[in-house]
């Protein structure tokens, strides 16, 4: 019966150890090391699968000391010198065919598996749920080697005029369906497309928005999106694969060209950016030459500032993003992608470790 209380007692205590992976662990010391350099969360997701990481190197470290305690006294107190000082055999009493000891021995791993899991499934529901009521869409365009941010939908409580915002620029996509609609002449010549035989210069599942942030080989883009607000992101690919990654959302999701043919999810929602800043973003696909520059910012500004920055791109079609940076107090280019800067068009030189001319980016 004390064997089958410590048993159950045992259970208990790892079960409850595995429970605390929905816990906010101490953001000091031993469990700050435990993320092992990964960034601090800056969305409700990110600090899920930061606790989770957290906690599940907290279990594994119990483990391993409870693992390392017991074979340290085994060796010590089992040692040839000892026993042979005690007068007993070569070898300790066997334990071989214990079945309590063996079921024991399996019952546990077992169960520190299924609780992992668990926490696992549990942690992914809630990252690459789809249910969290975005006020902000942002449809991104990933392409070699740079990106294409624009706005879908804004909610009224963003939108300047208190109304619903579609950003949708339909003649584009118009224009886009047009150009890769089959010809009624066929080339024979003429290579078939990558997705069953189609047009390659099909990019009629790519969005098209009338306020668009283009990056270019001299400037790294910059997405401003607001705080403490819930956002989609609506992604696509115009040739390779590539992949939208901010390493503060500790989230990472590929980028596809015809994202529905290849059975890809193109969405992923946050609830909401708790930190204003810049933040850097990356592609993590190995996409060609130029992959280590492709690099954009994001800029989270206040939903206030998110909605006057709104207002100036829309009474301003011809002003740049840095102009509506500036209308806003914000910084008009990107401040956080240091030393990844774009440098295919010979727009700066290296002098040492100073950047000369590269005020634009």
């Amino acid at each position: 019966m004390a064997r089958k209380l410590g048993l159950a007692g045992a259970l208990g205590l790892g079960a409850l150890a595995l429970a605390g992976c929905d816990a906010t662990p101490p953001d000091n010391g031993f469990f700050h090391a435990l993320r092992m350099g990964w960034p601090d969360g800056i969305t409700p997701e990110s600090k899920s699968m930061g606790n989770f990481w957290v906690w599940t190197w907290v279990t594994a470290w119990i483990i391993g000391i409870i693992m390392w305690a017991l074979m340290f006294v085994v060796i010590f107190r089992d040692s040839a010198k000892r026993a042979k000082k005690a007068g007993k055999g070569e070898f300790p009493r066997q334990t071989a065919y214990n079945v309590n000891l063996e079921l024991t021995l399996t019952t546990v791993p077992v169960l520190i598996v299924m609780a992992l899991f668990f926490f696992t499934v549990q942690t992914q529901d809630e990252v690459t749920a789809l249910d969290k009521n975005p006020e902000v869409t942002v449809d991104v365009t990933a392409y070699q080697w740079n990106w294409k941010f624009g706005y879908g939908e804004v909610k009224s409580n963003l939108a300047p005029g208190g109304s619903d915002y579609d950003g949708t620029d339909q003649q584009k996509a118009d224009d886009s369906a047009l150009l890769s609609a089959p010809s009624e002449e066929v080339d024979e010549h003429k290579p078939a497309g990558p997705i069953h035989g189609g047009s390659s210069e099909d990019y009629s599942y790519l969005n098209y928005d009338k306020i668009e942030t283009v990056g270019t080989s001299e400037e790294v883009p910059v997405l401003v999106l607001p705080s403490n607000t819930p956002i989609e992101f609506n992604l696509a690919s115009s040739d390779v694969i590539h992949s939208f990654w901010v390493p503060e959302f500790l989230f990472k999701r590929d980028a596809m060209p015809h994202p529905e043919k290849n059975h890809q999810e193109r969405r992923f929602q946050i609830a909401a950016i708790e930190e204003e800043g810049a933040f850097v973003g990356r592609c993590a696909e190995m996409c060609g030459t130029y992959h280590a520059m492709m690099n954009f910012e994001i800029r989270v500004v206040s939903p206030e500032a998110f909605t006057e920055y709104l207002d100036f791109r829309q009474s301003n079609p011809t002003a740049t993003n840095a102009d509506a940076l500036k209308s806003i107090d914000e910084a008009p280019y990107a401040t956080s992608t240091r030393p990844f800067l774009p440098d295919r068009a010979g727009t700066r030189s290296v002098d040492g470790d100073n950047y000369i001319g590269d005020e634009a980016a």
